[in-house]
């Protein structure tokens, strides 16, 4: 285990190395692998990555301008902290945009799609018995991906994209509350399986109702962490 607490895999291959400290930063941070406030030293990343400190600072600068990090005035980056205000503000922005993407799915989603939808969530509720949360996470993500891709915009999916990134700090708090009750996951299954019925029966109201409802559970669930 690093000094940051988190594993990371080296980076091979020179051409790609920012990039690929980029994108392992960025996942890792979405579902929720650093802790908020957490500070991410330079020189502890190279090491985790066997790379020059280089592109890991291109990879923190990148990430900062997405929101996913903060930097200080000594040039550090910091996972941003979690506060009741900015739950509530980016869960807004996501049952604005998801619920219009998954508006758009219904419209759009071939046969095909659908199957696929059902063998994602099957491969998601199969995460409980394996009590990996953070597997977890990476299988909630693909599911509702699958839904928002197809909605056949070029814009949606990456404006969604973004705040599952600045929603990453939460998502570590979740996992942690998760992993100590795992029959907290009960409840997202069983709303995973009423989107996918009302997608089937093609029926847009009740979908986009469902994958409300499924943000404002997680949402409710951190609130009860932080009141105030």
């Amino acid at each position: 285990m690093s000094s940051l607490g988190v594993e990371l895999e080296p980076v091979m291959g020179r051409a790609t190395v920012a990039d690929t400290v980029y994108q392992n930063l960025r996942r890792a941070l979405i579902v929720g692998r650093f802790e908020p406030g957490q500070m991410m030293t330079i020189a502890a990343l190279a090491k985790m990555f066997q790379t020059s400190q280089m592109p890991v600072r291109e990879a923190l600068r990148r990430l900062g301008a997405e929101g996913a990090l903060e930097a200080r005035p000594n040039g550090s980056s910091y996972v941003p902290e979690v506060s009741r205000a900015r739950l509530d503000d980016i869960c807004r922005a996501r049952i604005a945009l998801e619920s219009l993407a998954t508006e758009l799915a219904v419209e759009h989603i071939s046969d095909a799609e659908i199957d696929a939808l059902v063998r994602l969530e099957a491969d998601h509720e199969a995460t409980t018995g394996r009590q990996d949360v953070y597997q977890m996470l990476q299988k909630n993500r693909d599911f509702h991906f699958a839904i928002y891709n197809a909605a056949r915009s070029d814009v949606l999916p990456a404006l969604i994209d973004s705040l599952w990134l600045r929603y990453g700090p939460y998502m570590r708090v979740l996992s942690k509350e998760v992993e100590r009750d795992m029959s907290e996951h009960e409840p997202f299954l069983r709303g995973h399986k009423a989107i996918i019925e009302a997608i089937i029966a093609r029926d847009k109201a009740r979908a986009t109702a469902e994958l409300e409802k499924d943000i404002m559970l997680t949402q409710a669930l951190l609130q009860g962490l932080y009141p105030d």
